[in-house]
């Protein structure tokens, strides 16, 4: 039916398209912002097409735009990713009027599930069990409120056309009811054009599983088991894997009947995820799972899928478009071990997990399978000296680990996080591999509310190990690989006649001043004083001996910056400039944005006295708003950022008197 398919998104979901896409003998078409001229996914397509600027709103999500490059292309088939516009009714009816084929689901499929509320109401007369809560069209402030007191608290707010954890509030009593539905009504409309919102009961022990399934043209539709994202951050998953832990069969099959008669239901074709909440307090039953909602696309978590049931979705998704017949029936599908897939993200854990940005100055994965099966799989739309900008998604890769057992597959995937080594931008790498130490995590005792509840002891900071600072210190002074000159001489560097050699090199870790004297031992070898840790360099590396062991590790110096990888973390040492004058501190305290962003509201003045924890502005990066407040009392001296402006990371955005000695 087609020969040539153009994929109308970004980064890794485009990559992975592209690299099954060609597998099947198909010419593929990479679109492509002036941000992503260089990207990953282009460098991968047969073809590509500039759809525009930058801004989502003037290249990815221009349908016009989008169309007119598979007519230039001759591309039969466009193929959406997920994200943008992979759940655009809109998108697709423009696509099929164009003559072209819609790798997907049938706009009235997406339409059905689209919104919340109605979607929920569709699978209650399905007969699909769903959540007690409040769907109905009636926004009122009020009579919201007072649904909210019949459903009982605790209740969750969400936006009716969310997803992603955008647009919802938990909401444990009512005096923060009318505070959370401001906030979920602001983050609806800002990130999808609708302000509705439902309220619903919320499980106080809610696992999140969902179920993959998939329908062809021709009737047939199977479930390909279940996938557990229980391990969330502000509704936002972190840790997928499949299949559920604790999942009984008898469970296994009744949710996966739900999940077919709902794609039935809708008339669904191509891949689609059900999501259910489950009620965890008494292990996985058959009558305490509900629909939440649909998701008509493909998932971020999909290679779990894929790794115990050894297929290609991807493939999947283009037969069917194709008008093929699912290649396999339920009886014919099974699980095959257990896999995991981790987000790495460029974001801050210890700054509320603030999304970063940055040039990647370096990355580097253990060996791994690209896009395909494997024991250990890497998805990444990005490579080493590619900018993490403010414009999209901060996810910089997903780690993807299988095993025949639970243990062996959560081995591998934390072996994997402690070989991958991200410079140049702040990541969760360390969160990633603290929560595969957790201990109930570890016995599959997993719940929406894990996270939340350990965060403290998940990103609490981790005593610097004694070997990082004496790497940082080899890797600041140039000391830590071979000269590339092949004079004799340099063999000699640090020799002394007499005693024997020392230096001694400042760093700053986190703004605090750190001085390491490193004694020389022989060439290429290096201890640091009154340590017992040493160093010695050779032609593999860095070897490390400390605490009675010796290893390998690795460190790197970038500009004014020394990265140094351990066991999953990444410590970020400063050089200091001995030729830079020190600043004087400023007559007041600053507020600073914490992250690109827009400034979206501004509620301070100058002149106005304001109280230590008040909110002072809003600030919306990554389609999320972000509250940012007084440090302390006091009186504001100057506003410098307007509603509206864009602002960078470190931006002053207000100052504050300063304070009376």
């Amino acid at each position: 039916m087609f020969d040539k398919i153009l994929i109308a998104n970004r980064g890794e979901i485009a990559a992975r398209v592209i690299t099954t896409a060609r597998r099947m003998g198909l010419k593929t078409v990479a679109v492509h912002s002036d941000a992503d001229a260089n990207a990953v996914h282009v460098k991968l397509a047969d073809e590509a097409v500039r759809i525009g600027p930058a801004p989502v709103g003037e290249s990815y999500l221009k349908i016009d735009a989008i169309l007119e490059a598979a007519k230039r292309t001759g591309a039969g088939a466009i193929h959406p990713g997920y994200g943008f516009l992979s759940e655009n009714p809109d998108f697709v009816e423009a696509v099929e009027a164009a003559g072209l084929v819609f790798v997907g689901p049938p706009a009235s499929a997406i339409r059905a599930m689209g919104l919340k509320d109605a979607a929920k109401k569709r699978m209650e007369e399905a007969g699909v069990p769903v959540v007690p809560g409040y769907h109905g069209e009636g926004q009122d402030a009020k009579m919201l409120a007072e649904e909210a007191e019949r459903i009982g608290y605790p209740v969750l707010i969400k936006a009716r056309a969310g997803g992603g954890g955008k647009g919802m509030r938990l909401v444990e009593r009512a005096a923060d009811f009318a505070d959370a539905l401001e906030g979920a009504q602001a983050e609806g409309r800002a990130s999808f054009g609708d302000p509705a919102v439902l309220v619903e009961k919320f499980i106080t022990s809610p696992r999140h599983v969902e179920i993959q399934v998939f329908a062809d043209s021709h009737g047939n539709v199977v479930h390909l088991f279940e996938r557990d994202c229980s391990l969330q951050r502000r509704h936002q998953k972190v840790i997928e894997e499949a299949p559920a832990p604790g999942m009984p069969d008898n469970v296994r099959a009744a949710m996966g009947a739900a999940a077919v008669e709902a794609a039935r239901a809708i008339g669904y074709v191509g891949a689609g995820t059900i999501e259910f909440i489950a009620d965890g307090s008494e292990g996985l039953r058959e009558d305490g799972f509900w629909f939440m909602e649909m998701n008509t696309r493909l998932q971020v978590e999909h290679p779990v899928t894929e790794a115990i049931t050894g297929l290609d979705l991807v493939e999947w998704q283009i037969r069917v478009a194709r008008g093929e017949e699912l290649p396999l029936k339920q009886d014919e599908l099974g699980i095959d071990g257990h896999a995991f897939e981790a987000r790495l993200y460029a974001e801050d854990a210890d700054r509320g997990f603030l999304p970063a940005t940055g040039r990647l100055e370096r990355l580097r994965f253990p060996e791994a399978a690209r896009f395909e099966l494997g024991a250990v799989r890497v998805d990444a739309g990005v490579r080493e000296g590619d900018a993490i900008t403010p414009h999209y998604d901060p996810m910089i890769a997903k780690v993807i680990a299988h095993g025949a057992t639970r243990q062996e597959a959560m081995a591998r995937l934390l072996a994997a996080l402690e070989a991958t080594q991200v410079g140049g931008t702040v990541t969760n790498l360390g969160f990633l591999a603290a929560l595969l130490r957790h201990e109930g995590f570890a016995n599959g005792e997993v719940d929406t509310g894990l996270i939340g509840r350990d965060l403290e002891a998940l990103t609490a900071k981790a005593e610097m190990p004694a070997h990082v600072p004496v790497l940082a210190a080899l890797a600041a002074a140039g000391l830590d690989h071979p000269p590339a000159a092949q004079d004799p001489w340099d063999a000699l560097r640090g020799f002394r006649h007499w005693g024997a050699s020392e230096i001694h090199v400042p760093l700053l870790h986190e703004g605090e001043p750190l001085e390491v004297a490193l004694v020389k031992d022989g060439p290429g070898s290096w201890h640091r004083e009154g340590s017992e840790t040493a160093v010695s360099r050779d032609a593999n590396g860095l070897a490390v001996t400390s605490g009675g062991r010796r290893f390998r590790a690795e460190a790197a110096k970038h500009g004014h910056r020394v990265t140094v990888w351990d066991a999953g973390r990444a410590w970020v040492f400063e050089i200091p400039d001995p030729l830079a004058a020190a600043e004087a501190a400023g007559g007041g305290d600053g507020i600073v944005a914490p992250m690109p962003g827009l400034v979206k509201r501004m509620r301070a003045e100058a002149g106005q006295t304001v109280e230590k924890g008040q909110p002072l502005a809003i600030l919306e990066a990554m389609k999320m708003e972000h509250t940012l407040t007084a440090p302390r009392d006091g009186v504001v001296a100057e506003v410098l950022a307007k509603e509206g402006s864009q602002v960078s990371d470190g931006d002053l955005l207000l100052t504050l008197e300063p304070q009376d000695d």
